[in-house]
């Protein structure tokens, strides 16, 4: 073999080794990136979406009217939003009070319960319901809107309203007190939105 052809077989050689070596990596590499493109789609799927989850549990009024400010606000700014009402949070959900079908302690619960938002008290300064006059009056005064009006807007606005069919079972509230448009669901419904959410709030 002579010295050129020599030289012509080990540079084919070494060039086929190249190109081994080269596909090899770039397969490794296309493997790496579809393993992230991966990771990156599951990581998205868990992000949190444009969507604002509130626990309503205070039946305040001054509470219940943060919460529903709230609620328009982050719908008005496109928001998908969700509001949990649980316990004396249901009394902002209740339009009548009826004791029909009622044992005994869940006739004195309803009893000593607003039928509607208009007997709520508020949380400080309350005393005997004088507050909560004062408080809608001043409210009036300044031409901010009622809770009632509140509720109607966020309603109209696609916000959703879910009473926790436990704490109706439980303080013996009958779906016919509710406003027809609150949907019923437990822990899961919450949760199901909580975790999407970006934000989640207590009231």
């Amino acid at each position: 073999m002579t010295t050129t052809t020599l030289e012509q077989a080990v540079t084919q050689a070494a060039s086929g080794a190249v190109d081994t070596a080269v596909d090899k990596t770039v397969d490794k590499l296309e493997q790496r990136i579809a393993a992230l493109e991966t990771q990156l789609e599951e990581m998205a799927d868990r992000l949190p979406q444009d969507r604002v989850t509130i626990v309503v549990f205070s039946g305040d009024l001054d509470r219940v009217l943060a919460a529903f400010i709230i609620a328009s606000g982050a719908a008005a700014l496109g928001q998908e939003v969700s509001m949990f009402f649980t316990f004396w949070g249901l009394n902002a959900l209740r339009q009548k009070r009826s004791l029909d079908g009622k044992n005994l302690m869940e006739r004195m619960m309803s009893i000593m319960s607003p039928a509607s938002t208009h007997g709520m008290g508020v949380s400080k300064l309350n005393f005997f319901g004088a507050g909560s006059i004062m408080l809608r009056q001043m409210m009036k005064d300044k031409n901010v809107a009622s809770v009632e009006e509140l509720i109607d807007l966020c309603a109209e606005m696609g916000v959703k309203l879910t009473s926790c069919e436990m704490s109706r079972d439980v303080m013996g509230i009958g779906p016919a007190e509710l406003r027809p448009d609150a949907e019923a669901g437990g822990v899961a419904a919450y949760l199901a939105d909580a975790l999407e959410s970006r934000v989640t709030l207590f009231i």
